[in-house]
């Protein structure tokens, strides 16, 4: 199938979707075609069969890979799980990527996440992992250090992004609850970062001069991609169910972690940052947008001792060699 093939095949019936050996069952990936689900997809497909939903084209795609070409809201999307007897859903098809409206990130991440989770428990998928961030928690003054995944999801009072991030994350988090049938794991990591990635922090950390706010240095955790990647491998194992967060190898102050890149900031005072940001954003002149103010002036910093402790995961990549991973070019 090409990569472009927008039609699934006729669906089989119950009896032969039943006699499908288990090692042959597909995991569906959404989100393929970004940087994260070509790397997880790599690192996959020969271990299991792959099937992706994307609508970007997925550019130098092994050919023992399915990419369907779709939006994962529309009718085509339950086709796939009606004609595949899946393994598990692998979630990533959600946008981090600030826009400048952020009703198309509710409606695509919102309602396309819907419609997924009702195919999973419709068509029994046995394992959904979903990835959201720690960025629902929200960058505040009155963060305690290291907030555990029972913390309240407070970030998006003016980022329209994060608001959209906060409901999604909630409805996941009534899937898992209303669904004990299905072992479903939400992952919120960290900042991630790395060659491959472009968010709002790995633009930011890619400046030359970037803005930092007059008198604030807050703590920072970074992620890196590969690390990411392992972490929702291990989700993947049987047994693995819960809710997550995902830390790196440690935290630093926003100004060391410039340091080591080289960056040359621009201090700039709080009360006249968001106005000239927001001005900036508008005319399309910068990539970080005025919503992300609040990760330079505040910290929210997550503990991941649960991620340690049941899914035994531990970052592979020490401090610096993550942050400096936005120096490598992408391979």
């Amino acid at each position: 199938m090409s990569s472009g093939d927008t039609h699934p095949r006729p669906a089989r019936t119950a009896a032969r979707r039943r006699e499908r050996p288990a090692d042959m069952r597909p995991l569906v990936i959404t989100g393929i075609s970004g940087n994260l689900g070509r790397l997880l997809a790599r690192r996959l497909h020969t271990r299991f069969p792959i099937v992706g939903i994307d609508q970007r084209p997925f550019e130098g795609r092994p050919k023992d890979i399915l990419h369907y070409a779709i939006d994962a809201r529309r009718r085509k999307a339950e086709d796939i799980f009606r004609h595949h007897q899946v393994r598990a859903l692998i979630h990533l098809g959600l946008l981090h990527r600030p826009t400048r409206s952020g009703n198309l990130h509710r409606d695509f991440n919102v309602e396309g996440t819907v419609k997924l989770l009702e195919y999973c428990a419709k068509y029994q998928v046995p394992k959904v992992v979903l990835l959201s961030s720690a960025y629902a928690y929200g960058a505040r003054p009155d963060n305690s250090n290291f907030l555990t995944e029972e913390a309240p999801l407070r970030g998006g009072e003016e980022y329209p992004e994060e608001r959209a991030l906060i409901e999604w994350d909630i409805y996941a988090q009534n899937f898992l609850w209303r669904h004990p049938e299905i072992e479903c794991v939400i992952l919120r990591p960290v900042h991630v970062i790395g060659p491959h990635v472009r968010n709002a922090p790995s633009n930011y950390l890619r400046l030359t001069n970037p803005p930092v706010l007059l008198g604030f240095d807050p703590m920072v955790q970074l992620l890196h991609q590969d690390d990411l990647i392992q972490a929702v491998l291990l989700s993947l194992e049987p047994g693995r169910r819960g809710v997550f967060n995902v830390v790196g190898p440690g935290e630093a102050p926003l100004s060391r972690i410039l340091a080591e890149l080289g960056r040359r900031p621009v201090p700039i005072p709080h009360f006249l940052a968001r106005p000239l940001l927001s001005r900036l954003w508008k005319l399309g002149l910068v990539n970080f947008p005025p919503g992300e103010l609040p990760h330079l002036r505040y910290q929210c910093m997550v503990d991941g001792r649960r991620a340690r402790e049941v899914l035994g995961f531990r970052p592979q990549h020490t401090l610096r060699e993550t942050i400096r991973s936005l120096l490598e070019p992408p391979s």
